[in-house]
């Protein structure tokens, strides 16, 4: 893939993402959490700041975009691996405010350790 290409495709997914966020959470009829759409790509997730409610019941659709990535957020017990072009479904209901740090645990690159983010829950 060239670089034009993918340039291309990062700059379609984040307009994606922003008109997502810019029209408000979605929620699932089953179990009315808000969704919240995070994409994967070497060496970045889209958005890489996302801010909750404590107590608040989220469930974050991941999709990696080129490679089989990881999301890891240790403080919260959250581990999955993303396989490329499938959404992962993680379930979160978070009970404590706080900054967790979330990041990319499956090796991709050479800016691998860059591949990082956080979760901001508030009161």
């Amino acid at each position: 893939m060239t670089a034009r290409r993918r340039l291309a495709l990062a700059l379609a997914s984040c307009a994606l993402i922003s008109i997502g966020l810019a029209i408000g959470a979605t929620n699932s009829s089953d179990d009315q959490s808000r969704v919240i759409r995070i994409v994967a790509q070497r060496f970045s997730y889209t958005p890489s700041e996302i801010v909750l409610k404590k107590g608040e019941a989220v469930t974050l659709e991941l999709e990696a975009l080129d490679f089989a990535h990881g999301f890891n957020v240790p403080d919260l017990g959250i581990r999955a691996d993303l396989v490329e072009g499938q959404v992962t479904r993680v379930q979160l209901t978070p009970e404590k405010s706080g900054v967790y740090e979330f990041h990319c645990d499956n090796f991709c690159g050479a800016d691998h350790e860059q591949m990082d983010g956080k979760i901001i829950v508030q009161d």
